[in-house]
């Protein structure tokens, strides 16, 4: 899993670079009952709003515009580098990481329908390196083994079913129980890919929490517009909080824009800024 390392974007702007969190089994969860609302949350139907198959599409490219410089989201799936983050190799369309679980997750699964694959030999290095920065049994085959792997059909959907399982789908459940439409779907999903799905500090539940002390959720009656500009207010201070994360311009002059426009359909065209360059969706 990932969070923006936007200070590199500068150096590699056409890539998804991350800073990975533990996978959804292995987060540190604030107790019982956030974890049981997280899983809840993952096996609801999502329904249509943002998952409407144009709007996903977009959320997609809003995403990539903040976290790879570009709308092209799908340039990612071959992408796999170790950014000196401490977690070993992170890789593909969301970020995995051989350090926090996702990326064996995700192997794993995909070799279960796959097992001629070309990731399968590198499983036993894979559990091995899983909780640590350690490439040992990886290198020097394993990059490029991704990469070659990213031009399976199979292998990009599966990256796309693991991005949906624990980001996109739980997120816009989450946000349509607390009464959002679809631009406050696109903000969780946006939330939940940069700061995590866990219950614990700093992850996207505890950033909802802190937002709920301030203002009701549409769902508890409350003003969609107020809720979400304390969301992104609560959001905004854990980004400059972290040195990674202060430039908050995917917030500033992109989603609070949107918000401030009273776009709550997320309607097209669409006209937004990240790290100063402009981006069009017709």
């Amino acid at each position: 899993m990932k969070r923006a390392r936007l200070l590199l974007l500068a150096v590699l702007p056409l890539v998804a670079v991350a800073v990975c969190f533990l996978a959804p089994g292995l987060t540190d969860a604030s107790g019982a009952a956030g974890r049981a609302r997280a899983r809840q949350d993952a096996e609801r139907p999502a329904g249509a709003g943002l998952a409407a198959p144009d709007k996903k599409e977009l959320a997609q490219k809003l995403v990539a515009s903040a976290e790879n410089s570009t709308l092209d989201w799908r340039g990612a799936y071959a992408y796999i580098e170790d950014i000196g983050d401490g977690q070993g190799y992170t890789a593909g369309l969301i970020g995995f990481c051989t350090g926090t679980h996702d990326l064996l997750v995700l192997v794993e699964g995909y070799t279960k329908d796959h097992p001629g694959n070309g990731l399968a030999r590198y499983l036993p290095a894979l559990r091995k390196v899983d909780g640590t920065d350690s490439h040992e049994g990886l290198d020097p085959g394993f990059v490029t083994a991704w990469r070659k792997e990213a031009s399976v059909a199979a292998f990009r959907r599966a990256q796309d079913a693991e991005r949906d399982r624990v980001y996109f789908d739980p997120a816009v459940r989450r946000a349509k129980l607390d009464g959002l439409g679809t631009l406050g779907q696109f903000i969780y999903y946006d939330a939940m890919v940069m700061h995590g799905p866990g219950t614990g500090t700093g992850g996207f539940y505890d950033l909802r929490t802190r937002a709920m002390a301030q203002a009701d959720t549409p769902a508890e009656g409350g003003s969609e517009k107020a809720y979400l500009d304390i969301f992104l207010d609560v959001r905004r201070a854990a980004m400059k909080a972290e040195s990674a994360h202060r430039d908050t311009t995917r917030i500033d002059t992109a989603q609070r824009m949107f918000l401030y426009d009273g776009n709550l359909d997320l309607r097209t065209p669409l006209e937004w800024k990240v790290y100063g360059e402009t981006y069009k969706v017709p």
